[in-house]
């Protein structure tokens, strides 16, 4: 009887120690799916979470295996997306801007956010539609109309764009951008003489507003006034001399007024500034070697841009003698 007591004993034990084995195996099998302090976020750690989904079938799964993992969300924030703008990643900034509209569908600044991104990346219709919401959720927003603005201007619907900037300048009758965009707007339905006022008027408000020089001296440059560009142009390279497009704007200028010798430094100039810009280096490659025309004086830079200077000087004193006589 008692050797029967202890085999029954025995047998407990050997169970027990069975089942223990048992229940090891099965956690190490499924240790994956058991959380733990390394595996856990914290929300505090992120500012207005966004859940990015991974793209349909980036998930691989391994010959002789019937699953694959699931890959979680990834948890973004509007810095995060901001700083992805910032880098000059306006597609992917578009991506996780568009995310977190999702889940902060109120906030217009997420919307023009997604706007300008979608707009630096190519994606007009996106850009459209995200910078009238932002302009839904918040209707003072200058910002909103003058990027808005753009997008049309991009997509030749420069009669929309006028209406966008006239609201624009109703909020906000001191910012040189919205005269800027009203000139280019003004400029492609042919206006030719109020897109000038246009950018006299940025100019005026902002003396060193350069793309208004760039652009006022490219209408000239359409109107065929050519020696009247150069003043604006060469004031702008004065400003900024890195940018390709003022520079091959003033080589321009000078060309057609046959002053190739220095058209095609300029040019030269401009394709060392950009080395991929097409347009400079076909420019230099014209007139590279050319004669001036003798019956033209070399053009002296400084003289133009100085006296650009007291052009504007001089609207600024005429702005403000009418102000003077508008007030009662």
């Amino acid at each position: 009887m008692r050797n029967t007591t202890l085999t029954t004993t025995l047998r407990e034990r050997i169970s027990t120690v069975i089942v223990g084995l048992v229940l090891i195996s099965a956690i190490v099998l499924t240790g994956c799916d058991i959380p733990t302090k390394r595996d856990t976020g914290s929300r505090a750690d992120t500012v207005d979470p966004v859940a990015t989904t991974v793209a349909a079938g980036s998930v691989s799964v391994t010959p002789g295996t019937t699953s694959a993992a699931p890959v979680g969300p990834t948890l973004v924030t509007y810095v995060d997306a901001e700083s992805v703008f910032r880098e000059g990643r306006y597609a992917e900034a578009a991506v996780l801007f568009s995310s977190y509209v999702e889940l902060k569908p109120e906030n217009p600044f997420g919307h023009y956010m997604l706007g300008l991104s979608a707009w630096k990346a190519g994606d007009h219709a996106r850009a459209e539609q995200a910078l009238k919401r932002a302009i839904a959720l918040d209707p003072s927003h200058v910002k909103s109309y003058l990027n808005l603005s753009r997008v049309l201007l991009g997509t030749d619907r420069p009669l929309e764009a006028l209406e966008q900037l006239d609201t624009a300048l109703t909020l906000d009758s001191t910012s040189n951008v919205v005269y800027r965009l009203r000139g280019r707007a003004l400029a492609d339905l042919g206006h030719v003489d109020a897109a000038t006022d246009a950018y006299r008027r940025a100019l005026v408000l902002d003396q060193d507003d350069v793309w208004s020089m760039n652009n006022l001296g490219l209408l000239f440059i359409e109107q065929g006034w050519y020696d009247e560009a150069l003043y604006p142009l060469a004031r702008a390279v004065e400003l900024d001399s890195t940018q390709v497009t003022f520079l091959n704007n003033l080589g321009m200028a000078l060309e057609h007024t046959g002053r190739f010798t220095q058209a095609a430094e300029v040019y030269r100039r401009a394709t060392v500034a950009g080395a991929t810009h097409v347009r400079a280096a076909a420019n230099f490659a014209r007139v590279d070697g050319r004669e001036n025309n003798p019956l033209v004086e070399p053009a002296d830079f400084g003289l133009l841009a100085a006296e650009f200077v007291r052009q504007v000087e001089g609207w600024r004193e005429w702005d403000a003698t009418v102000v003077g006589v508008r007030e009662p």
